[in-house]
């Protein structure tokens, strides 16, 4: 792990000891309903994810073990999807982590966050080799399935919703209306998954942008305007950690395009 890219933004103001990381886990947490950890490994282990430490969360996480998986799954995911410069590392990471989290699914299948981290590092792979390719593969069928436990189990989970919205949308612009409904996925169950990802958490970064590209997928040019709107909020947001620091690089550069 030793050759992993180091964050690339300043991460000082998110270096939070234990009071102010409890003070402040309701709404780090508001997407991913992570319940307060009682080990005080695994706290350390997301102390160093929200600083943006991720290949540091990663190893404290791990070597938790049990709760402390959640940080190493999600610091290794956000390192890979927006800090990785390389291609087919970035693909191995989020390999790693879905067969990682896919154990931990076998093991505690009534575990959210297993689920989710699934979804997440699946869908993310199957962005990079062509979603056509991975519905083909079976890949989509099994993003969504998980998506959809991530929902029965954990209600609250916005960033379940946000990342199922994207999912239909991503299969309808690439697959085609059609074939998207042989697939479940139709454009109001889309708007309907981002409608409650946001309701859930009104201050995502994430979802604004990923409902933005959803925006655009589903209904191109007729919400352009809208979906512009939504990355001028993403881009206006004041960052908590280290990941909203990430999505929020992202919103301005979708801007500047």
């Amino acid at each position: 792990m030793n050759d992993w890219t180091a964050f690339p933004h300043d991460s000082t103001a998110w270096r939070l000891d234990p009071v102010a990381l409890q003070a402040r886990w309701a709404r780090l947490h508001a997407g991913d309903a992570e319940p307060w950890p009682q080990d005080e490994a695994v706290r350390q282990a997301w102390a160093c994810f929200h600083a943006g430490e991720f290949r540091q969360a990663v190893e404290l996480g791990l070597r938790a073990g049990g709760a402390g998986l959640a940080a190493a799954h999600k610091a290794q995911c956000i390192h890979a999807i927006y800090v990785e410069p390389d291609e087919r590392r970035k693909l191995d990471l989020l390999l790693e982590v879905a067969e990682r989290a896919a154990a931990q699914r076998a093991a505690q299948p009534q575990l959210a966050s297993a689920h989710y981290w699934l979804a997440v590092a699946l869908g993310r792979y199957a962005q990079s080799i062509s979603v056509a390719q991975a519905l083909a593969q079976g890949v989509g069928e099994k993003v969504k399935a998980a998506l959809e436990a991530t929902i029965a189990l954990q209600p609250r989970h916005a960033d379940a919703y946000i990342a199922l919205g994207a999912f239909h949308a991503e299969v309808i612009d690439k697959a085609g209306a059609r074939l998207a409904r042989r697939q479940g996925s139709t454009r109001e169950l889309a708007l309907q998954m981002f409608a409650t990802g946001l309701k859930l958490h009104p201050a995502s970064v994430l979802g604004r942008i990923e409902y933005a590209q959803g925006l655009v997928m589903l209904e191109g040019e007729r919400r352009l305007a809208e979906a512009e709107a939504l990355y001028r909020e993403a881009a206006a947001c004041r960052p908590l950690d280290a990941m909203e620091r990430l999505h929020v690089e992202v919103a301005r550069e979708a801007l500047e395009v």
